[in-house]
This record gives structure tokens, C-alpha cells and sequence, in this order.
């Protein structure tokens, strides 16, 4: 495979992918998801740069009894929060998660989201950032809701663009020959889900796949012309190459065992966090684990009166029932 680059070629190509993302978002979304995103900013007043809505709801189009997912960007932590507190536990561990419902046309709209600054944001959809999270996350569809002005928009344009570079970019080190879209979106998938605290059993890559194929397979080449790569749609873009053998591709192991270790502590370290900020957080945590792994989980009380320490108590209880990998 060749990896040849120009700074010639990466700048069309990156604006290429910033393209990709603004036609992306020309979508129509429903009402309810703007009137819910539009509370939520509300809370942030002038700070709000822009909504990120992305997530289960976004794939679906299904709201009702469902969680919204959000994404707050935010000027700084210090312009967004009236508590000292809340600004310091999102900058130490970004993001911060809440909880949010309100009443629309006579249903209840509930929504989960998370607030982080511009700054943050764009630190971590970058490949200096060694956490999946926020990359891996909007390598995946999602829709700018709110934006402040234009240039907040083409400010979140390139962020969202350069997350999906980053996913298959780190990939790539690891997987030199899984150039061909589902090879690599699949494979891309099940390392960054395996690299966080997760309920989901095996086989969640090809499902993420599978339910957006044709963007998947529109993307990648844009995203590999971006890397300096030729590509040739969704078939390999060299002849078919022999696998490395278990001792090569060392460092990009390395990183990806480290990327591992990162994310579940810094994941863990989250759950504790949204048991103060998140209200009814414990419930919430529950309901997810139950749907996605099968695994029950008895919400006592106590748990309610001592989140954090029910958070940490809970994450040991699960864990040992298998409900994360």
C-alpha cells in the first residue's frame, strides 16, 4: 500500500471531508430533536457555540420512550457554568453528562448530554488524543444543531472531519491492509468499543456498519485520498498483501493496548463523575446495562442518596456479571 502525501493533496482532500460532513448536515431533523436542543442550549445562554445531536435516535428517527443524545460545545467551562465546581470536573475529566426532559406537543422528550469547550473538543477528535471517545464517536453520523455563526459551523465541520480521519487513520497504523470500507470501518469499530467500558456484546462494529453502509463506503475513499492513500471505492486498493506476522506493527499494538487501558480507567472514572451531574444517573446507567447486555441490576435506595459511592459499587457488581468487556 502506498502512503505518499502532499500537503497539496491533504488540503483538497481535508476539504473534501469538511464538504462531506456540510452536505451531511443539510438533513432535515425532527422538530422535537431542535425544541429539545434548544432548551438544553438555553441553560448555557451565549456560550453555546453549536448542539452536536448524533447517537441510537439520529440512526433510527424513533424519539418517543427513547434518550436523545447531545453534544454542548461551549466558548469555555468558565462562560458556561454558574458552580466553580462543575468547570473544574470538566476540565479535569471532560465531558461533563446531564440529564434533561421536557414537554413537547404532549410528549415527554428525554435527553443525555454532554458539555464540552470548543478548545477540549478539538484536542480530542485529534490523533494527539489517545482516548476514543469523542473520535470515535463522531466518526459516526451526526447533526449540528444551533450553531452560534458560520464560522462556528465550519469550525465543527473540521472537527467532525477530522474525527473521522483520526479513526481510520489510528486503525491504519494497526492494520495496514484493511483498506477496503468494511474491513476497515468494521474492524475500526470493535477496537475503540473494546477500548472503553462497554455493555454491548460482540459483533457491535458490523451492526454500526451495516446500519449506515452507503455512508461508510462514501466516506472512506475521501477520508484515504486524505492520507495519501489511492483509493478505489469499497475493494482493496493494492493487491491483496500477506498479514503481518504477531510481532509486527509493534508500536501501533503498543498504543492500541495503552488506548485500552486508557479508556476504561478514564470511562470509569466518567461513570463516577455522572452520578453527581446526571440526575437519576444511577437508573439511567441501569436501564442501559439491562438493555444492551441482558445483565439485571437491583437500584437499592441507598444508591440514590450516595451516587458516587454507588457508582463505584455498581461498576464492581456488573463487572463481574460480564456486563462490560
Amino acid at each position: 500500500m502506498t502512503q505518499k502525501k502532499s500537503k497539496k493533496a491533504t488540503k483538497t482532500s481535508s476539504g473534501s471531508l469538511q464538504d462531506f460532513v456540510l452536505n451531511e448536515w443539510g438533513r432535515d431533523v425532527p422538530e422535537a430533536v431542535v425544541t429539545a436542543a434548544t432548551g438544553i442550549a438555553g441553560l448555557y445562554g451565549d456560550s453555546v457555540q453549536g448542539v452536536l445531536f448524533y447517537g441510537s435516535c439520529l440512526r433510527t428517527g424513533e424519539i418517543e420512550d427513547k434518550i436523545l443524545d447531545f453534544y454542548v460545545i461551549v466558548d469555555s467551562y468558565a462562560a458556561a457554568y454558574n458552580k466553580r465546581w462543575l468547570a473544574v470536573a470538566n476540565q479535569l475529566i471532560p465531558p461533563n453528562v446531564f440529564y434533561h426532559e421536557m414537554d413537547v406537543d404532549g410528549i415527554t422528550v428525554r435527553s443525555k448530554y454532554a458539555l464540552v469547550s470548543a478548545k477540549d473538543f478539538g484536542f480530542r477528535v485529534s490523533r494527539a488524543c489517545l482516548n476514543v471517545s469523542i473520535w470515535a464517536r463522531f466518526c459516526q453520523p451526526c447533526m449540528l444543531l444551533l450553531a452560534k455563526d458560520g464560522a462556528a459551523k465550519n469550525m465543527m465541520a473540521g472537527y467532525v472531519a477530522t474525527s473521522i480521519e483520526t479513526m481510520l487513520r489510528n486503525l491504519l497504523d494497526l492494520k495496514p491492509w484493511a483498506t477496503a470500507s468494511r474491513d476497515l470501518l468494521v474492524a475500526a469499530f470493535e477496537e475503540t468499543y473494546a477500548a472503553e467500558l462497554r455493555s454491548e456484546r460482540g459483533g457491535k462494529g458490523l451492526e454500526i456498519y451495516l446500519l449506515d453502509q452507503s455512508r461508510y463506503d462514501e466516506v472512506t475513499p475521501i477520508v484515504l485520498q486524505a492520507l495519501g492513500v489511492v483509493a478505489g471505492g469499497d475493494t482493496p486498493i493494492a493487491a491483496p498483501v500477506t498479514q503481518p506476522a504477531r510481532t509486527d506493527n509493534f508500536q501501533a499494538k503498543f498504543t492500541w493496548f495503552y488506548r485500552r487501558v486508557n479508556g476504561k480507567i478514564v470511562s470509569f472514572l466518567r461513570l463516577v463523575k455522572a452520578s453527581m451531574t446526571f440526575d437519576g444517573g444511577i437508573d439511567y446507567l441501569a436501564w442501559k446495562i439491562r438493555r444492551h447486555s441482558g445483565v439485571e441490576v437491583e437500584i437499592k435506595p441507598w444508591m440514590r442518596k450516595h451516587p458516587i459511592v454507588a457508582g463505584v459499587a455498581l461498576f464492581w457488581n456488573v463487572r463481574r456479571k460480564g456486563a462490560f468487556r
